[in-house]
């Protein structure tokens, strides 16, 4: 059990996407997940923990988002007080980590109902992953803290090779982790949103290649992932605003 469940309870889960390695299509991975649920009417809390910071940059150029909320600015000091401060106006929490193994990184782990583990295919996402699956070992073994995870293979092509896969799918298997049945594709979608803003659902199908399979390929991610949460989440009968959260003293 996290030390999540002591303070916050199981009403709202808390996921943090996490690698060591940058790159690994860890924000793009928790922006898709966290605008997929908040168009179901699920009200998201991200909590931007990754220096670049992407997301916020996305929340700068959006306006207004029906039930998304973005914190800019997320540190060891006060990561908890954001979850507690913000449980009853939240169904899911989704943590962006930055590219590291830091204290941070291990904080923000050490509060996770779930950690999602983004790898592309290449040897040095496997390893990057190997990092923080070495650290939920730890939180389990010397703390006590066992966190459930799952890798989510993202930017998949067709130019990853079926050995290349292979490969990361035997390391992942020799630690008896779970990998997500939906892949997260390498879509036009997926990378115009940091560009435009907004969501899948108010890009223009006409001007965007393959808008239809970006979003089934959400859905599908966000299907999946909702399954691996303790309970079911309560959909909002009011629909909250994208609101900007000030900067943490």
């Amino acid at each position: 059990m996290s030390k999540l469940v002591e303070f916050t309870g199981k009403d709202m889960p808390v996921i943090t996407f996490a690698n060591a390695k940058g790159g690994a299509g860890k924000t793009t991975a928790a922006l898709i997940l966290a605008t997929e649920l908040a168009s179901q009417g699920h009200r998201v809390t991200i909590l931007d923990a990754d220096p670049q910071r992407w997301i916020s940059h996305w929340h700068e150029i959006s306006g207004r988002q029906h039930n998304i909320a973005v914190i800019s600015e997320v540190s060891m000091a006060s990561i908890q007080c954001h979850i507690r401060e913000n449980r009853d106006t939240t169904d899911y929490f989704i943590i962006d980590l930055a590219g590291a193994r830091d204290a941070l990184v291990a904080t923000a782990i050490g509060l996770s109902d779930h950690v999602m583990i983004p790898v592309q295919g290449c040897a040095m996402d496997a390893r990057g992953a190997a990092q923080i699956l070495e650290l939920l070992k730890q939180l389990d073994e010397k703390a006590g803290i066992r966190i459930n995870h799952s890798v989510v293979l993202t930017r998949m092509n067709s130019m990853v090779t079926t050995r290349a896969m292979t490969a990361i799918k035997v390391l992942l298997a020799s630690r008896d982790v779970a990998v997500l049945d939906t892949p997260i594709g390498e879509r036009t979608a997926f990378r115009d949103i940091f560009d435009c803003g907004g969501t899948l659902y108010s890009m223009d199908p006409a001007r965007v290649s393959n808008l239809d399979k970006a979003r089934e390929n959400a859905r599908l991610f966000a299907e999946e992932v909702m399954r691996l949460m303790p309970t079911r989440k309560r959909v909002s009968p009011a629909r909250g605003f994208f609101r900007t959260i000030p900067r943490a003293a």
